[in-house]
């Protein structure tokens, strides 16, 4: 086993395991292993807090009402939309689009963008790792409007085949794929990617929901078009998430749904809009979601994205090193060996066993991982697989995490007789 792993960070990880709760409760007399935050993260003490502190004290409507009360709620919940834009280095907050989720983020650039501006025999290219929220969109428009849709092929090791990208985005409107892969881990060169798809004059929008909560995400940089991603994955709570879009194409695309404080005045033969991104948030609006997903932002900053990333890093290498290392060709774990290109994603097969029995036997020892196909079907089946067992890291494991995950397994060794 490998014991040059050793995280050379300054960063206290036992203290930010801390700042957990549930990590901290035990399940029958025993803790809790938690490796299912590619699925969705725990919440620290600091974002329960601010939630808490919000809603006995300070919750309001917002943009509503003139009072001192609500106009400092409105201050909250916009405070919130700065400290996301801050995190992705946006442009203007006013460019965060507060959704649901990453899904609906998606969802919302299919149906608007994609409605307002493909039409029968335009071409969207999307690549053979996406998960359902960014390929079902573009099925759903493709069965509206005709619009065809190309795929990008992987390698062996789980990586994009970019062998024939200038062949697929020939003609196309659009390239919509992952940052980094849920079932994978592939972490994909998302700059390169961008101007691969201006190159053919196609738009470039990105999946960062797995990318963001892990890394130094710098849109800029990449000079993307829209990126999607959500607060449940990156410590904030869930029923929240963000659209990021050049404010020039925001402005030209229709509202996704409409109702209160998405119209700037409605009359009995129509409506306008207000500006982004009010156009995109009708209705009332996670405030407290908002707040928490602001408070999500901060305390990662606090111990800085390029730290977690090491930390994840070394991490991964440790368990990628771990596992091989104690079960040999009994265990496949998928996706790229090479920590520089993957995130700790670690979706695997072991010795034949139902993933779904791989997990409750795991849970038997309070080890938390997800089991199924991760809202991934096409890819599953290019892995001959109907499901896979997945392990996924965060800033609060440590090596006894991974530890405790390989001794585990040995139970299910023991169970079905291997």
């Amino acid at each position: 086993m490998s014991t040059d792993t050793a995280s050379n960070t300054t960063t206290d990880w036992s203290a930010v395991r801390a700042d957990f709760p549930v990590l901290q409760r035990e399940i029958d007399g025993a803790p809790i292993v938690y490796l299912d935050s590619g699925n969705t993260s725990q919440k620290p003490r600091q974002v329960i807090d601010a939630m808490d502190e919000f809603l006995r004290n300070e919750y309001a409507p917002i943009n509503r009402s003139a009072y001192r009360l609500a106009a400092a709620a409105t201050d909250r919940y916009e405070g919130g939309r700065s400290a996301v834009a801050r995190l992705v280095n946006a442009p203007h907050a006013d460019e965060v689009v507060f959704t649901k989720n990453a899904t609906e983020a998606l969802n919302l650039i299919a149906s608007s963008w994609g409605g307002a501006n493909l039409s029968a025999g335009d071409a969207v290219v999307l690549t053979h790792m996406e998960h359902h929220a960014n390929i079902v969109p573009w099925q759903m428009l493709a069965e509206r409007a005709g619009v065809e849709i190309r795929w990008v092929p992987l390698t062996d090791d789980g990586q994009l085949d970019l062998t024939d990208l200038d062949n697929l985005l020939d003609g196309a409107k659009a390239f919509s794929f992952t940052a980094m892969s849920n079932v994978l881990g592939t972490i994909t060169p998302v700059a390169e990617l961008c101007r691969r798809a201006h190159d053919a004059g196609a738009l470039a929008i990105v999946d960062a929901c797995q990318y963001v909560p892990h890394n130094v995400t710098d849109i800029q940089a990449w000079d993307a078009d829209f990126v999607a991603f959500s607060s449940h994955k990156m410590c904030g709570p869930s029923g929240i998430g963000a659209l990021w879009g050049r404010m020039e194409l925001l402005d030209e695309m229709p509202p996704y749904i409409g109702g209160g404080n998405m119209i700037a005045d409605v009359k009995l033969d129509g409506f306008t809009t207000a500006p982004v991104p009010a156009k995109f948030e009708a209705g009332t609006p996670p405030i407290v979601e908002a707040v928490g997903f602001g408070a999500a932002v901060e305390y990662l900053e606090s111990i800085g994205m390029a730290e977690i990333r090491r930390h994840e890093m070394d991490l991964t290498r440790y368990a990628l090193d771990t596992l091989t290392e104690r079960y040999g060709d009994e265990i496949t774990i998928h996706g790229p060996d090479n920590v520089e290109v993957r995130g700790g994603v670690l979706s695997f097969a072991f010795r034949g066993i139902h993933p779904h029995d791989v997990s409750q036997v795991l849970d038997e020892r309070n080890v938390c991982v997800r089991a199924g196909h991760h809202c991934a079907k096409p890819l599953m089946r290019l892995l001959g697989a109907n499901a896979t067992a997945r392990a996924s890291l965060y800033l609060y494991n440590d090596r006894s995490d991974v530890d405790a995950l390989a001794d585990a397994l040995d139970g299910a060794t023991d169970i079905f007789g291997f």
